[in-house]
């Protein structure tokens, strides 16, 4: 009850974040709104909406400024916003290089060399249905593994161990890396050298801090600002600048965990006993000098806390409640007016080929042909079965997938339709065989196991 009523009290963004919604769930949502959006009377308006400019400006200065015109809506939420989920991805790759399944070459081979199958037989598939014209260029776009969506469906199965989902997290996590590769090398262009070589010296900068522990978020998230502006002046992809930046994070926290214990026992001795607050009027106050030893066991409470996993903390509920959604409203658009179903057999099953049948194709045989070379078991958490329902699930390539088809297709806007088409459809496909097909495998395994029980 006393939960309840302290929810109650609560501002609606605090109470929604407080119920913790599933990110997935409100990106879902917000795609199949924008959807309806696209194909009712309303369409003129949300594409409108679109193209308005976004303008920080200070006397002749725009901040968000793309060749000497405002940014639209939909270039702040693609070149702006996604740097910070992209720093937020980093956030996480570098966690699991450092305590993770990517921590050692012997943890982590396994996966990367399955994720390495899942990125390359989607193309192959993709090139094999579309080879031909400016349709060609997509073949990257089916590469990529949703993290949040494909974990979600994973998580939505009964009976699922968690060393498979540390499993798929690890594979998706690799997969991200390579896609942050191809952001970095075929989406960058006009590369202007003394920009660059600013945003270069920037991130030196940044690192020797880094080196010398400073630990104020503060100073990394200013000169992510920075690193951001002369890398968008410079024609690298500014979503490299987040990933670039949250690999310069430090990750060491100043008190290790039994040492804060230690000292927050010690200042809690401080406080006299009994209840030492004044109260009036129904308001309570500590007196000053437990308030600094509130405030002292505050602080060392949050430097036992690497800034590492304080930055990605604070990025969370910015990433899953504000970014994402916004991300889908402006890029999941399709539009069915004049869509020319005979183009389905071109861009539309080309991506869904590749994330249906191209991602577990390449992520089981990458996976099998690890085992049979390297003579490695199967993990005892994994059988042929479950790698083959995870492989399935790796094809909900949602989020980056839609990122990737607009930075291929941003001047091809019929193109970018029918992209947009094929990773709905293929994604929507990929979870849900993926999730029947592990439900299935799951159901019959526990019947399997009662029946041996009751022999």
């Amino acid at each position: 009850m006393a939960n309840e009523l302290r929810i109650g009290r609560m501002s609606p963004m605090k109470r929604l974040i407080s119920l913790r919604p599933s990110g997935s769930f409100l990106l879902v949502l917000m795609t199949f709104i924008v959807i309806l959006l696209a194909n009712t009377p309303c369409r003129d308006g949300y594409f409108a909406i679109l193209e308005m400019p976004v303008v920080l400006q200070v006397g002749n200065f725009n901040l968000f400024e793309v060749h000497g015109a405002p940014m639209t809506l939909v270039e702040f939420a693609n070149d702006v916003l996604m740097v910070l989920f992209f720093l937020h991805v980093g956030l996480g790759i570098k966690q699991e290089m450092l305590v993770g399944e990517l921590s050692s070459i012997k943890k982590g081979l396994f996966p990367v060399v399955a994720a390495c199958g899942g990125v390359l037989f989607p193309i192959l598939i993709y090139m094999t249905v579309c080879h031909t014209g400016p349709g060609a260029h997509g073949m990257t776009i089916p590469m990529a593994t949703d993290i949040a969506f494909s974990l979600a469906v994973l998580s939505a199965v009964k009976g699922v161990p968690p060393a498979l989902k540390t499993f798929l997290a690890t594979l998706a996590v690799a997969d991200d890396i390579a896609g942050i590769l191809v952001i970095a090398i075929f989406y960058s262009h006009g590369i202007n050298l003394l920009m660059l070589g600013i945003g270069i010296v920037l991130l030196g900068f940044l690192y020797l801090l880094s080196r010398r522990r400073v630990r104020y978020l503060w100073v990394y998230y200013l000169g992510l600002l920075l690193v951001w502006y002369f890398f968008l002046r410079s024609g690298i992809h500014t979503t490299v600048a987040g990933v670039l930046v949250a690999m310069l994070i430090p990750a060491k926290s100043l008190y290790k965990t039994s040492e804060m214990v230690d000292v927050v026992k010690s200042r809690l001795s401080l406080f006299p006993e009994g209840d030492q607050r004044t109260r009036k009027g129904g308001i309570a106050m500590l007196p000053n000098e437990q308030l600094l030893v509130a405030q002292s066991i505050q602080e060392v409470t949050k430097e036992a806390i690497s800034p590492v996993q304080r930055m990605e903390t604070q990025l969370n509920s910015f990433v899953n409640y504000f970014i994402l959604p916004l991300f889908a409203f402006v890029n999941a658009g399709i539009s069915f007016q004049g869509f020319d179903w005979g183009d389905f057999l071109n861009i539309p099953l080309a991506i869904i080929l590749g994330l249906v049948l191209g991602k577990p194709i390449g992520v089981y045989l990458f996976s099998r042909l690890y085992l049979l070379f390297t003579k490695s078991p199967m993990p005892k958490w994994m059988n042929r079965s479950e790698l083959l329902g995870v492989a399935l699930i790796c094809g909900i390539g949602f989020t980056v997938s839609l990122f990737m088809a607009t930075l291929t297709f941003r001047t091809m806007p019929d193109l970018l339709n029918e992209a947009k088409v094929g990773i709905f459809s293929g994604s929507l496909f990929a979870g849900i065989i993926g999730y029947i097909y592990l439900t299935l495998h799951y159901h019959y395994k526990q019947r399997h196991q009662r029946k041996v029980a009751s022999n």
